[in-house]
This record gives structure tokens, C-alpha cells and sequence, in this order.
């Protein structure tokens, strides 16, 4: 028999016994759209991982204390004047970072982070003002009590455009609003809108005291080495710092294409780990398939002793009944692709990160459907064949 009668003939009697096919499927329907679902699941959170650490800054370099940050840092307001005239340096931020309570005139409150840094905060962490101004050179110079307000903070504070030129207290003490951020997206305690920015004087002055910063922020200017850059601040602060070539270094810094990928490989891992996960799925529906064309072999033994007493040779009845367990494990996949893109869909709605289309993901779980049709049903149709015709027709 040609391939397409075999698979007509599959067809037939899939229709025949719809429940019990519909129920073999059962498990490749879900086993192909677990697969599907997880993988752009994983895949999904890898693109939101790289667009929030993408979003932190352009071309960044992240130093920080290795001992701690605030009055125990090793590292200083002179050290970020230094890093700024590093060959290849854009901009430079320093950083000091609090929790306070932020309140205005209207009693409106919300606890937040309170970042006291430089002019240069919005060039080196890639922010853009909405409304207003952001933190002048000489605001940061004099230390005057100016507050930029993050997207999130406003929102929580009940405060709109008119807010620009108006007084929120922090701490308890007044501070004119100057600008407010454009939002950046994000969530969680590391949310990147859920901040006031003040200038680094006034933070150290009234709330956390010394002479430590927590970090600095480093842009490098496009088309310059970022290695070569790094290099050159790690030289420079040792120096500075006075730690020689056999001490360990008292300051970290963070590159961020480094973050970019220890992210991607955590991601990627993940996402093999979630369809490996879901692989299992798909083996139970194997099993189901050579359970259910087991039962078929012995339900129509007599049929396959008629076939070869008519002249059916073994491997015409091996490709018959390979054809019907490939054709269940298939249209079982295909079923299970359409739901792992509704799953996929719908997840990425609900996460934020939209709908992921992946065509390998969609190749590979087709595969490996045909993978476990061909694997688990090998041996029924390899019994049906090995029938003794003579045996088959005596069966009753």
C-alpha cells in the first residue's frame, strides 16, 4: 500500500474510535504545549531581563565599594571627580542612596528610595525628564534642597504636571519639585521609577552623614573600549587608594554588557531546564500511544491474519501501524503547538512582555512529537507484524 491509502487508513480508524484517540493524544496535546508554553516563557523573561539591564544606562560601568556602601565606602565624591577625567569617561554619577518618606501638602505620603547624585545622573542611567528640569550643576554645587521625582513616585504622590514649581517634604524637610521622570517600566524593589533624585550633598548633609558614596555610575563615550576604559579606572582608583599590586582591590565595577550576558546564560539555562521539564509531559504521551496500539495489535490480530493470508507482507503491516501512531502523536502535536501559543499568548499579556513567536521552538516540539510517535510505536507495529498468519486466524 502506498503512504497515502497507510494514512487514510490511519485516518479511518481514528475516526472509528474517536474517544480513544482523543485520549491518547491527551498527553502530546499537553506534553507539545507545555514545551511551547515554558520555552517562551523563559524566552520572554530573557528579553525583559536584557530590556530592564539595557535600560540602566548606555554603555555602563557600575563601581562600588567591596566593603559596603554609605559611611563605611572606601569610595568618595573625590574619587568620581578623578574617574570624570579618565580618558574615554562621558559622564560620571555618583551615588548615594536612602529610604524615606516622601509627603505633600495635600498629606499624600509613600516610602521610596532618595538617590542623592550629579547633573550627570540623567546622561549616565539614560533617564528622560516629562515635565520640568532636571538636577543643574550648580543646584548640586550649592546643595540646594531640589527634588526630581521618578514616574512611580509621582504617581503614588497624586502629583501631575502642575507639581513642577511645588513643595513635597522628604524626611520632613521641604523640598521644591523641579522635574518629573519619564517612566522606564519596571516593578518590584528594584523598580527604576520608585525613586526622588536630590543632589549628593543634601543626602549626605541630612540623612546619611560621611564621607562614603554607595556607588558610581560611569558612562564611556561611544566608539571607546569599554575594557580599556574599566582598565583605566581600576588603575587609577588602586592608586588613589593606595593598594598595591599584590593587595586586593577595596572597590568592584560591574560591566554592563557582563550583566548582559550572565543574564542571557541564566535565562537560556532556565529555558532549557522549563522544556526539559515539559519533555516529560510529551514521554507520559508516548507511553499512552504504545499502550493504546498494543490493545489495537490484539484487538485485530485477526484482521492482521487476513491481511496476510490475502498477501500482506510483515512490513506492510509494520507501516500501517507505524502510520497510525505517527499519525496520532502528530495531529496530537499540531493541537498541542495552537494551545502552547494560546498559553504563550496570554502569559505574555498578562507579564507584559507580549507575544513571543519562536518558529524553532514551534519546529522542535513538531519533531519531537513525531520523535515519540515513531519511538513508542515501533514495537506494537513490529508485533503485529511478527504475527504467525495461521495463529491470527484461529484468534478469536
Amino acid at each position: 500500500m502506498s503512504a497515502i491509502e497507510l494514512i487514510r487508513l490511519a485516518l479511518s480508524r481514528l475516526r472509528r474510535g474517536r474517544v480513544r484517540a482523543a485520549l491518547t493524544m491527551l498527553g502530546v496535546i499537553i506534553g507539545v504545549a507545555s514545551v511551547v508554553g515554558l520555552v517562551s516563557v523563559g524566552r520572554g523573561t530573557t528579553a525583559r531581563i536584557t530590556d530592564q539591564l539595557s535600560s540602566l544606562g548606555t554603555n555602563l560601568l557600575t563601581i562600588s565599594p567591596s566593603g559596603g556602601g554609605g559611611s563605611t565606602s572606601t569610595l568618595t565624591l573625590d574619587d568620581a571627580t578623578a574617574i570624570a577625567a579618565v580618558p574615554g569617561v562621558a559622564a560620571v554619577a555618583p551615588e548615594i542612596q536612602t529610604q524615606a518618606v516622601v509627603a505633600t501638602s495635600t498629606s499624600n505620603t509613600t516610602t521610596t528610595s532618595v538617590v542623592g547624585t550629579s547633573a550627570d545622573y540623567l546622561t549616565v542611567r539614560a533617564y528622560e525628564v516629562w515635565q520640568g528640569t532636571f538636577l543643574s550643576r550648580i543646584a548640586v554645587d550649592q546643595g540646594l534642597r531640589q527634588v526630581v521625582l521618578g514616574a512611580t513616585v509621582a504617581t503614588d504622590l497624586g502629583l501631575g504636571a502642575e507639581a513642577v514649581g511645588s513643595q513635597v517634604t522628604i524626611g520632613g524637610l521641604p523640598f521644591e519639585v523641579i522635574g518629573i521622570l519619564q517612566p522606564k517600566g519596571g516593578a518590584g524593589f528594584a523598580n527604576p521609577d520608585d525613586e526622588v533624585l536630590v543632589p549628593v550633598g543634601v543626602v549626605r548633609k541630612y540623612f546619611v552623614g560621611g564621607t562614603g558614596i554607595r556607588t558610581v555610575g560611569v558612562s564611556v563615550a561611544d566608539g571607546y573600549d569599554m575594557q580599556a576604559a574599566r582598565d583605566s579606572i581600576a588603575e587609577l582608583l588602586r592608586v588613589r587608594h593606595g593598594i598595591g599590586t599584590t593587595d586586593t582591590d577595596d572597590f568592584q565595577i560591574f560591566d554592563q554588557t557582563q550583566l548582559l550576558a550572565a543574564a542571557s546564560t541564566i535565562s537560556g539555562t532556565l529555558t532549557l531546564l522549563l522544556g526539559g521539564i515539559a519533555s516529560i509531559a510529551l514521554i507520559v504521551g508516548g507511553i499512552g500511544i504504545m499502550n493504546i496500539m498494543l490493545v489495537s495489535v490484539r484487538e485485530r490480530t485477526r484482521e492482521i491474519g487476513i491481511r496476510k493470508a490475502l498477501g500482506a507482507r510483515g512490513r506492510d503491516i509494520l507501516s500501517q501501524f507505524l502510520i497510525e501512531a505517527l499519525t496520532l502523536s502528530l495531529i496530537g502535536g499540531l493541537i498541542g503547538v495552537l494551545l502552547g501559543l494560546v498559553v504563550s499568548a496570554v502569559i505574555g499579556r498578562i507579564a507584559g512582555w507580549g507575544f513571543i513567536f519562536d518558529p524553532n521552538t514551534i519546529a522542535v516540539a513538531t519533531m519531537f512529537s513525531l520523535a515519540v510517535g515513531i519511538v513508542f510505536g515501533v514495537w506494537p507495529a513490529r508485533q503485529a507484524a511478527r504475527l504467525d498468519p495461521v495463529i491470527a486466524l484461529r484468534y478469536e
